[in-house]
């Protein structure tokens, strides 16, 4: 274990050097259409991955959440997932971990009905509930973590 945390520690203080020698490197992308105003970037690109922030089950046209509870709000979700990996280059067989936030965990199994049609290759996931719920009211948040595409590729 300790030699787990030695690593961890260094890559921790790697990523932090990283960002602050190479600040020029960080590509922010605004969130799109009625959700622009946002106080964060719809996610952040940097070396050879891309952030993307939670996701909520939001048209992006409207700014409103989606009408019909658990299983449309995931569903519109991972269409936005898929949105932003689509305008950084990336899909979603690029995506390496995800955690999905649920207002309410008794919800998980109608969640992954949703979450799993929108990947043939499964990444890594977290999923909990949160005791004080999600922002707008919506009943899950799925933030990822994916590979940015490589621009040296032919």
């Amino acid at each position: 274990m300790d030699s787990f945390r030695r690593t961890l520690a260094a890559a921790s203080l790697l990523a932090v050097t990283a960002t602050a020698t190479n600040a020029d490197e960080l590509v922010h992308m605004a969130p799109p259409g009625a959700l622009a105003d946002l106080p964060f970037s719809e996610a952040v690109i940097y070396d050879d991955f891309i952030f993307l922030s939670g996701q909520l089950g939001v048209d992006p046209a409207t700014g409103e959440l989606v009408e019909g509870g658990i299983g449309p709000e995931t569903r519109q979700t991972m269409e936005n997932i898929q949105a932003t990996l689509a305008r950084a280059g990336a899909t979603m067989n690029d995506v390496i971990k995800c955690t999905v936030f649920l207002a309410d965990i008794e919800e998980w199994a109608a969640m992954n009905a949703e979450y799993v049609k929108f990947f043939d290759k499964k990444p890594a996931r977290s999923a909990l509930g949160t005791a004080g719920g999600i922002a707008l009211g919506a009943r899950t948040e799925i933030e990822c973590l994916a590979a940015a595409p490589d621009d040296d590729a032919e």
